[in-house]
């Protein structure tokens, strides 16, 4: 074991009403490709964001390279060695290769660039990657994988002795990854220290040697990655106790009553999705949902659920598949499209996707319908208090009234007035992103109360969430999602916390 290149020890970072870490120590060698794990909230961003001098530390000590150090800027850590790539190039598209690989560094005097020195100075830093590329070209005009490894280059350039990765696969495909994990291991080779953040478990499991798991903003443990079983990962990503591998706890009653009782079981398919796929965003895909019935939509961060209710939605392009509407072929090339076919979505992210902050309840709450209508065929002032009175009743939403801003109610009741906006279209089908992320324990229990009420009425609802106990207790079938692929699909009895976890998990279990 050799000493640790990084050190974070007690790393604490407090937010206005949020711990966003808690304590935390994080260690990473030389020559190591070390991963860093957790879910949403885990405090990954963050760790990364002190580390690279973006945010002051409030608690603990960094050591790199044998000395104390406290980065107050990205261009500070990168002096010290540390430099990083995010998921997002950040670099210059309109400009050429090799200005991007030299920029803010370019050689030249008296203002004036020296373009063959820049040039050579780019394709070395290629070189050392071994990428074989026109320096001149511009940067915006190349595969994305190639603007990936021109970040790298210009990140090693800096002489960097620890490199942080994060996300570089999300947008790549498969070959692309195997290329950039070609790069990442000659870099470990020569003696780098590289942090990999990332989603997907087999490429932790098929490049890093140690692996770090954060959750809540709290440090779970450092494990060997040849050494850590998938499916106890992915309980300590969760928080969760595990059953003995191969058990199927019981299903919950309410789980098991709607698989038996289900009306959507003896129906013909309302929404059938054949070889949905999106590059870089999901896999072909196959999917059925039944008036009368919530399927869920289950997998860890990055396995692709939220992707493929924007694609049902029409919020982003497919590259292939087909969508049937009660057997019939339909295009659901947009949001206004997916409308009228009887669509409707309820974002995740509610706060920028969903609520209008400073209007009313009654004009969020009336919005899509009058979308839906057209700016030609307006409520009048009656049909709108009726239409606001029923579904704030019907819903249980607690506000003043219906003029009172949907920024004052708290987060569940904002979360009911999103809900109203679509039921108020009468849609066929609906679409719950993590509806219930965000709220107490008694708005979570109102909304799957609201749930089960959709589905009693014949709604199809399509029901995705990351606590996996409520896709359980909520939902007759189960789609599960790994990699951005389908890889199962749990019916009835067969829905369990164990042996849902072991789907999301893959690989082989018990023993790896």
């Amino acid at each position: 074991m050799t000493e640790p290149l990084l050190t974070l020890q007690g790393i604490g970072k407090k937010f206005p009403g949020v711990v966003a870490l808690d304590g935390v120590d994080f260690a990473v060698r030389a020559g190591e490709i070390h991963a860093l794990l957790g879910e949403n909230g885990a405090g990954k961003s963050t760790l990364i964001k002190v580390l690279t001098g973006v945010y002051p530390p409030d608690a603990g000590r960094m050591q790199f390279a044998g000395q104390l150090i406290r980065p107050a800027s990205p261009k500070e850590a990168e002096r010290h060695g540390i430099s990083t790539v995010y998921q997002e190039v950040n670099l210059i598209p309109s400009l050429s290769v090799a200005e991007n690989i030299g920029l803010g560094r370019q050689p030249g005097k008296f203002g004036l660039l020296n373009w063959p020195a820049l040039r050579r100075h780019a394709r070395e830093a290629l070189a050392r990657l071994e990428i074989s590329c026109d320096v001149d070209t511009e940067l915006g005009l190349l595969p994305l994988a190639i603007q990936q490894m021109v970040a790298i280059a210009r990140a090693l350039d800096l002489q960097a002795k620890l490199l942080i990765l994060d996300e570089p696969t999300a947008s790549l495909d498969e070959q692309e990854v195997a290329e950039l994990f070609k790069v990442m291991r000659q870099l470990r080779a020569r003696g780098l220290g590289i942090v990999f953040v990332t989603h997907f478990l087999d490429q932790v499991y098929a490049v890093s040697d140690r692996l770090t798991v954060l959750r809540n903003g709290a440090l779970v443990g450092e494990y060997v990655t040849a050494e850590m079983p998938r499916l106890a990962l992915v309980g300590r990503m969760l928080g969760r106790e595990l059953a003995t591998p191969g058990h199927t706890a019981p299903t919950p009653p309410s789980a098991t009553a709607e698989a038996d009782a289900s009306p959507g079981r003896s129906q013909a398919p309302l929404l059938e999705a054949h070889n949905l796929s999106r590059r870089g965003g999901l896999h072909p895909l196959d999917l059925t949902l039944v008036r009368g019935e919530v399927t869920g939509l289950a997998g860890l961060l990055g396995s692709g659920r939220t992707e493929t209710a924007r694609l049902l939605f029409g919020l982003d392009p497919t590259d292939s598949g087909q969508i049937k509407m009660d057997g019939r072929e339909v295009r659901l090339g947009s949001p206004r499209a997916a409308v009228r076919h009887g669509l409707a979505f309820c974002s995740e992210d509610r706060k920028t996707e969903g609520i209008l902050p400073n209007l009313s309840v009654r004009e969020n709450l009336l919005l899509a319908l009058q979308a839906k209508r057209g700016a030609w065929q307006t409520l009048s002032g009656a049909e709108q208090d009726r239409l606001c009175a029923h579904y704030i009743a019907a819903l249980r939403i607690k506000t003043p009234g219906p003029e009172t801003p949907v920024k004052n109610l708290s987060g569940g009741n904002q979360q009911k007035v999103l809900l109203a906006r679509w039921l108020v279209t009468q849609p066929a089908l609906i679409i719950l992103d993590e509806p219930t992320r965000g709220i107490d324990i008694g708005a979570k229990a109102e909304i799957e109360q609201l749930v089960a009420k959709l589905r009693a009425d014949g709604l199809a609802v399509l029901f995705i969430s990351s606590e996996i106990e409520e896709v359980v207790r909520n939902c007759s079938r189960i789609t599960v999602l790994r990699e951005r692929r389908k890889v199962a699909e749990l019916v009835g009895t067969e829905i369990g916390l164990p042996r849902l976890m072991q789907a999301m998990a893959g690989g082989h279990q018990p023993h790896e």
